[in-house]
């Protein structure tokens, strides 16, 4: 079983990139960010006729995060017990479109089900804005939402776009980050997201592709895809005993490149 990731900053707009990426790969699950629409808006028929069942949660043309599967999806939950609200200097507050799960592995796999998380973790927008706080209280409610019944028999993979670059390696210059006092590399957030694997769960890629320049993301300016000035930001963590079931894991690069890619490339995982 092959499940992948994929933050594609606007589904709408790559629908046909997505649909032959799954093609190409042959992937089971797809868990997809900023799918930016609502659900009347979102493309059904395309994942229905490659033989997905899709689950989405969306409000607007922000955010946005959907799960497509051909081996089961179980027991949806749109959001999770404690995501926190968010308002502009909380007016209006609600909890956005930000967190979807579902059990997969049902049917037409060998592999024993698991709780698949599809997450777009909020972005923080600068050290001091209201945003960051925000994106702290989601990072800790989720931990403690995940970690309230994780144990050994626990089989749950929470995927998608972290927003964090939890190791200095994870971007092309860290003096540029400090310097710039930049968010994604700051000692709060990187605990918020170290406090997930310090509780036990395991980032499946890293050890197979550990070092610098194993990025997942680069902005569209300053020619930061030629020149390899990216972040490692999406990721997949999961239970001790579903890592233990990976037998290989990658980072597709060459999605970035091409006509109208998203900013962000899929990161894949394959059991068994």
């Amino acid at each position: 079983m092959k499940f992948a990731t994929w933050n594609v900053n606007s589904l709408r707009a790559r629908a046909d990139r997505v649909e032959d990426w799954l093609d190409a790969t042959d992937a089971d699950v797809l868990t997809i960010q900023e799918t930016k629409c609502r659900d009347e808006n979102f493309p059904w028929g395309a994942f229905e006729m490659a033989g997905y069942q899709v689950a989405h949660f969306g409000y607007s043309q922000w955010n946005g995060v959907a799960i497509a599967s051909r081996v089961g999806l179980d027991d949806v939950q749109r959001g999770f017990n404690g995501q926190p609200a968010f308002g502009k200097n909380g007016v209006d507050a609600q909890v956005e479109a930000r967190a979807i799960s579902a059990v997969v592995g049902t049917k037409n796999t060998d592999v024993e089900p698991f709780r698949l998380y599809s997450l777009y973790v909020p972005n923080g927008r600068s050290l001091e804005d209201e945003h960051m706080g925000y994106k702290l209280d989601f990072l800790d409610q989720l931990h403690s939402h995940i970690t309230s019944d994780l144990d050994a028999n626990t089989r749950v993979a929470l995927t998608g776009d972290w927003n964090v670059a939890p190791y200095d390696e994870d971007v092309w210059d860290m003096d540029f980050f400090l310097e710039n006092g930049m968010t994604h590399v700051s000692e709060p957030e990187r605990r918020a997201f170290r406090q997930f694997e310090e509780s036990g769960l395991v980032d499946v890629v890293r050890p197979r592709h550990p070092g610098p320049e194993t990025y997942t993301y680069w902005d569209y300016q300053r020619l930061s895809f030629p020149k390899n000035t990216g972040m490692r930001i999406d990721f997949i963590l999961a239970s001790q005993n579903l890592a233990a079931e990976v037998t290989d894991a990658w980072i597709d690069r060459e999605e970035r490149k091409g006509t109208g890619p998203s900013d962000h490339v899929p990161v894949v995982a394959q059991l068994g």
